[in-house]
């Protein structure tokens, strides 16, 4: 016996010169209920599974939209088909405001009906289809690239492909397409962390060929796009990935046009105080220190680390030539603080430039270690970009650049490090003054598997400050997160499958740079 395709409720007060229509249906697999009024339908739907209703507008006693509204109360995901001879436009629109999954205007063909049918009951499951022939294909052609010892923007188009097809596999709903990946991503972070450990010092000393730094970032993709009298807005959302930003990419293209993305390399540690000081000063945190004693801060040092971002900007813009311009910075830490972007985001377009730090992302991932909730909400890769899309969705940082999607600007959108959400514990030993970064550590006579991270016994060969001449930098490799003995199992499991950042991996290390244009 053949398997059904699916129930469907036929709604039409005239069904009986629909039945060829019926008949059709039958002969490809579907289970048919035909009815004749609004009121005998919902009755069934209390009582009868069903995948999709065809409902008639124009019907005596309840209407279509009438009886269409009680399903969506009763069953708010049940994929509805308007049938009608109505080609009213407010007709239309009103039962497309109410959400309606398809609509076909009578006469309709058979084939008409069956397509819509598809197009609902099969879509996800071609999809899914599609996509792992897709990816299987393309499976080989990611290992071979991976075992060609690429080079630093081939592996930026590596990462490009490999994050392209988590977020394809992740809408197609296939487990085990998605843990063939999860697999091919854990063996690329290995052989990144390979070579990010064998090529670090060259080019934190910048010998030889160099990617794209975080302290190189503004002079080389920034600076040259600022014009006298055009309005930039540079937005720098702490702790964003490359998912992410795919993720959140086609919310902000419905404004602007995204004429220029590409990738770059977070120093390390991946890290807010040295990421995104560097960023600003457009130098190596240990150039910043020597040159800036006073407001650097190293981890074990009392105040705020990232508190000088403004003063570090406008030493740089004034080395490359750009103090002529009108510029400011603004952080955003707080709701109320993006209320204000929002409110007052006019007022910014006298500027040449305006530097937006939004911290939200960051905040959500330090507070997923410590909110039960957030846990909850934010426990995988796919929940942690659905929640950056309902922040970003709703933001105030969001509101407020619609408010300027006419005006002719540009708006630069970047970040100062991914994150990582760590899986394996490692155990580390360090005396009192060492770091509590789960994904990095400095300190004195630090112990730690060898093999777990990479160390800098000498800081300054990876372009940091030594707080003190015993000084060593361990940051870990792939998913794996620093633990100390003393309570070590409570840790890691309080700590394991969080998002942390500090580390080595193509999460952490290989992030978005975004040029948009106003449409």
């Amino acid at each position: 016996m053949s398997t059904i395709q699916g129930e469907i409720l036929w709604v039409d007060d005239e069904i009986d010169s629909l039945k060829s229509q019926i008949i059709f249906l039958k002969n490809k697999g579907y289970s048919v209920t035909p009815l004749t009024n609004g009121h005998d339908a919902l009755e069934l739907l209390k009582e009868k599974d069903i995948d999709v209703v065809l409902l008639d507008e124009s019907m005596p006693g309840l209407t279509g939209l009438e009886t269409l509204a009680r399903i969506k109360e009763m069953q708010p995901n049940l994929p509805v088909v308007m049938v009608t001879k109505n080609e009213a436009e407010n007709i239309m629109e009103e039962a497309i405001g109410s959400q309606i999954t398809d609509y076909l205007i009578k006469p309709v063909n058979p084939n008409q009906v069956l397509l819509s049918l598809k197009k609902i009951m099969d879509g996800k499951r071609l999809v899914a289809e599609k996509t792992t022939i897709a990816y299987q294909q393309d499976f080989r052609n990611l290992f071979m690239a991976l075992s060609s010892n690429p080079n630093y923007e081939e592996w930026k188009e590596l990462y490009r492909k490999l994050v392209y097809w988590e977020l394809e596999i992740s809408k197609s709903d296939s487990d085990g397409m998605m843990e063939v990946l999860q697999t091919q991503k854990a063996e690329a972070n290995t052989e990144f962390f390979k070579y990010v450990a064998k090529n670090y010092a060259n080019w934190a000393q910048g010998k030889g060929e160099t990617p794209l730094f975080s302290h190189q970032l503004i002079k080389e993709k920034v600076a040259p796009k600022l014009e006298k009298g055009r309005p930039t807005f540079l937005v720098v959302i702490d702790n964003l990935r490359f998912d992410q930003w795919k993720s959140i990419q086609p919310i902000i293209q419905e404004s602007f046009k995204t004429v220029e993305e590409d990738l770059f390399y977070s120093i390390l540690p991946t890290a807010t105080q040295y990421s995104r000081n560097a960023l600003f000063a457009g130098m190596m945190p240990v150039d910043i220190e020597a040159k800036f004693p006073n407001e650097w801060k190293n981890d074990d040092e009392e105040g705020g680390k990232n508190l000088h971002e403004a003063t570090f900007l406008d030493a740089q813009l004034k080395r490359l030539k750009l103090d002529h311009l009108k510029w400011q910075y603004l952080k955003i830490t707080n709701n109320d603080d993006g209320k204000s972007l929002e409110d007052n985001i006019h007022n910014y377009l006298s500027n040449d430039l305006t530097v937006i730090v939004y911290n939200f992302v960051d905040m959500l991932s330090h507070a997923r270690t410590e909110m039960e909730v957030l846990k909850e909400l934010a426990g995988d890769e796919v929940s942690y970009r659905s929640l950056t899309v309902s922040w970003f969705e709703h933001s105030p940082l969001y509101r407020a650049l619609k408010k300027i999607a006419e005006k002719n600007i540009q708006v630069i959108i970047t970040t100062d490090h991914g994150t990582q959400r760590v899986k394996t514990p490692s155990k580390c030993v360090g005396d009192r003054h060492t770091t509590t970064n789960l994904r990095y550590k400095h300190g004195r006579n630090l112990q730690y598997e060898e093999k777990d991270v990479l160390a800098f016994r000498d800081p300054r060969l990876a372009g940091l400050p030594r707080p003190n001449v015993s000084s060593t930098f361990i940051f870990a490799k792939e998913d794996i997160f620093l633990c100390y003995p003393n309570n070590y199992n409570y840790y890691v499991n309080y700590y394991r499958n969080t998002f942390q950042h500090g580390g080595i991996s193509l999460e952490e290390m290989l992030v978005p740079i975004v040029r948009l244009e106003s449409k």
